[in-house]
């Protein structure tokens, strides 16, 4: 397939450095699926606000994505962009705001994420309308499902449909939820509509159980993983750090330590865009060659890290990836 501009671009411009670093990613993830391996991404910070749908969902639409290991945060963020995009507010000089303006924010129900505010009614108080109906019915029939399921099911019941205000085809989740991809949010609790579930069961109206939980999350994919890791294997292609990414890239090792799993492979691929420097203690800031001592990576699994800002280079690698 001949590449399209942006990818033409990228090839004749970025030579060296964490540009190079980027190319090299690109091309190595475009050679694992080639090889018919599968991936993972991962979706720490804020990627939804960030709009990484607009190249994300095209990824998932095209099988170029098999599972998804995100925040809570980011799950929700992209549904919340998709009804109540046209009352976001965006505060380009956010560097300079002071105290007072970041409590007039506050007061005018705008939660600040870097240079974008999410509106509370609009978006929050929306998406919250609509999960108590969808929460309160698994809880009355004692049914238990996923995060990632109860999303699946307002989506796919239509009744956001009559708020959305950009095109479906820019948000990841309603890609995910057409091909039912499967998707582990490793501490959805710290999530708003985790925070807002918790509350309810302080009040007594659902069972917390009705949630399924993070051991759930890990039981389950490492089932999947089993399933998944036959021929060219699993890839990981990690944006930011934290949880979404140290939860699911544990599984391997677990398999195979604690499960003493011998001939589960290690991951195939990998690759981290993060702008942490490499620093001490820091997950985010470790180079990859230090999870080979955890058994996650081999000694011969393609490695690559590109240090610089995901919203940027994400988007990159996914049109490169596309043929854009």
């Amino acid at each position: 397939m001949s590449k399209g501009p942006i990818s033409q671009f990228v090839e004749k411009h970025y030579l060296h450095f964490n540009a190079a670093a980027l190319v090299d990613a690109a091309k190595g993830y475009e050679e694992h699926l080639l090889d018919n391996g599968k991936m993972m991404v991962t979706l720490a910070g804020a990627m939804s606000t960030a709009e990484l749908g607009k190249s994300l969902a095209e990824m998932i639409r095209q099988d170029k994505i098999h599972i998804i290991s995100c925040t809570g945060a980011n799950l929700e963020e992209d549904i919340m962009n998709l009804v109540a995009h046209n009352s976001y507010k965006r505060v380009p000089n956010y560097r300079d705001l002071s105290p007072q303006e970041e409590w007039d924010l506050l007061e005018n129900h705008y939660n600040r994420v870097t240079d974008t505010c999410i509106p509370e009614e609009e978006a929050f108080r929306r998406l919250q309308q609509h999960l108590f109906d969808i929460w309160n019915n698994a809880d009355s029939k004692g049914e238990r499902y996923f995060p990632h399921e109860f999303m699946y099911q307002m989506i796919n019941s239509g009744v956001l449909e009559q708020y959305y205000e950009i095109d479906p085809k820019d948000s990841w989740m309603v890609a995910a939820a057409e091909k039912n991809l499967p998707i582990v949010v490793p501490g959805w609790e710290d999530s708003t509509m985790g925070n807002i579930f918790a509350s309810y069961c302080i009040k007594g109206q659902f069972k917390a159980t009705t949630m399924k939980s993070g051991i759930e999350y890990m039981m389950w994919l490492a089932d999947w993983y089993k399933d998944n890791c036959a021929g060219k294997g699993i890839g990981f292609f990690q944006i930011g750090g934290g949880i979404a990414g140290d939860f699911p890239i544990c599984v391997v090792p677990m398999l195979y330590q604690d499960m003493e799993m011998h001939d589960v492979p290690f991951w195939a691929y990998f690759c981290q865009i993060s702008d942490s420097t490499t620093s001490y203690g820091s997950y985010s800031g470790a180079v990859p060659n230090e999870k080979i001592t955890w058994g996650k990576l081999d000694i011969t699994t393609p490695k690559f890290i590109v240090e610089s800002d995901a919203t940027i280079v994400a988007p990159l690698i996914f049109a490169y990836i596309l043929g854009w």
